[in-house]
């Protein structure tokens, strides 16, 4: 199964979301996020089944950056 996430720094940790389900954690290193999203969302999904079901039912057929303009004010 393919996840979709977001990863920002924060101080000097590596902060990441996983898009569908929205589980975020976070590791010193994006290797260590990477490995911590894995598990959160493993977990997340066994006590949800029917979210499981959905995101395997998911095509990600990409990822797309979109910038927006700057809110001044």
């Amino acid at each position: 199964m393919k996840l979709s996430v977001i990863v920002w720094k924060e101080e000097d940790m590596y902060i990441i979301t996983e898009i569908f389900t929205g589980v975020t954690t976070q590791g010193k290193t994006i290797e260590e996020a990477v490995e911590n999203i894995k598990e959160a969302v493993e977990l997340y999904l066994e006590e949800m089944p029917e979210v499981r079901e959905e995101l395997e039912r998911r095509d990600i057929v990409g990822v797309l950056n979109v910038e927006i303009a700057k809110v001044i004010g």
